[in-house]
């Protein structure tokens, strides 16, 4: 059955439904604003390009100090480093996976886990993102 007042059924590829525009995707995923503002506090201002990542690896990992807010600000980082390469990359483009976590998609096929990585980076320090960016960009 029809029901046109539903719209068009989206095709599923092992991909979660996205809405129809990926544009307004990739400003929901942009928003990271909990990193956002730690990043304000510290003077460092996110606009979204590699520069900003090499910003983001000096800061002072104050928010190593805070185990609730350690999660919450990596995957901010990891959907941050997204967001700079889907904006800066020629060909990238976000992708939900079946399972749900947003990923980057080259133009070569390959898929970059973000999320993860700005989790890690959180914890850790390293990699770098602006690391993380070098390494997607080139593939």
């Amino acid at each position: 059955m029809h029901l046109p007042f539903r719209g068009p059924r989206r095709k599923k590829h092992g991909d979660a439904a996205l809405p129809a525009d990926p544009v307004a995707v990739a400003a929901l995923l942009a928003e990271c604003e909990l990193l956002r503002s730690q990043a304000a506090r510290a003077g460092v201002r996110l606009d979204d390009t590699p520069a900003s990542l090499e910003a983001l690896d000096q800061m002072v990992p104050r928010w190593r100090d805070d185990a609730e807010l350690l999660p919450w600000l990596g995957h901010d980082a990891g959907l941050y480093l997204g967001t700079v390469v889907v904006r800066t990359v020629p060909g990238a483009a976000w992708r939900i996976t079946s399972g749900g976590e947003p990923v980057v998609r080259l133009t070569s096929g390959r898929e970059a886990e973000v999320v993860p990585a700005g989790e890690e980076w959180a914890v850790s320090g390293v990699p770098e993102l602006s690391q993380l960016y070098a390494e997607i960009a080139e593939s």
